[in-house]
């Protein structure tokens, strides 16, 4: 029998869709975009803490933490 995948929205997601959702899937993280659940991206776990980190330190922006 195969295990159905149980998806998470974000506390922060709006009724208007707009959301991430999130589910384990054995050793992997997958993620979609609420409008679009077909599409699905997977990830481990080491490399989306990574990910999160990133955007919030602005590394993809250019900005830094120290440069606030």
């Amino acid at each position: 029998m195969r295990e159905q995948t149980v998806w998470q929205k974000s506390s922060f997601s709006q009724e208007e869709g707009e959301c991430m959702e999130i589910a384990t899937l054995g050793p992997a993280v997958a993620l979609r975009e609420s409008d679009d659940p077909g599409t699905v991206l997977t990830t481990t776990p080491a490399a989306l803490d990574g990910l999160i980190r990133a955007v919030k330190a602005d590394v993809f922006t250019g900005r830094t933490e120290a440069g606030r």
